[in-house]
């Protein structure tokens, strides 16, 4: 081996271990499901969790591998049950019959304690 072929070496695994320390340090808060009905706070739950959740009777959403879904609603439109599954910050799944919303929210977004983000636009 050359010379040149040592510092070459030597870059690329420092740049590798660069992008490994800011991803390993700069991780998202955990995740949490939050279920409102008509307005009104349902319930939080944890992406972690497997379960299903019965929601007054009409829905049903689905929390599986860190992923949400609404898997039974008996209303007629059949929207929210046909919506992709949601899994980051800001996602939403909505049943306008029942008045449901499915949002994905940091712990800190939902405490209040996290200052939104103002675009250039909005400023």
């Amino acid at each position: 081996m050359k010379k040149r072929d040592i510092i070459a070496a030597a870059t690329v695994l420092a740049i590798a271990f660069l992008v490994w320390a800011v991803g390993r340090f700069t991780r998202e808060e955990p995740k949490e499901l939050l279920i409102t009905v008509a307005g009104e706070t349902y319930g939080v739950y944890s992406l972690e969790k497997n379960q299903k959740i019965e929601i007054n009777n009409g829905n049903i959403c689905e929390i599986k591998d860190g992923y949400v879904s609404m898997i039974q609603a008996d209303c007629p439109d059949q929207i929210c049950v046909h919506t992709a599954k949601i899994s980051e910050a800001g996602g939403s799944i909505v049943c306008l019959p029942h008045k449901v919303v499915l949002e994905i929210t940091g712990e800190t977004d939902r405490k209040g304690k996290k200052e939104p983000e103002v675009d250039s636009i909005s400023s």
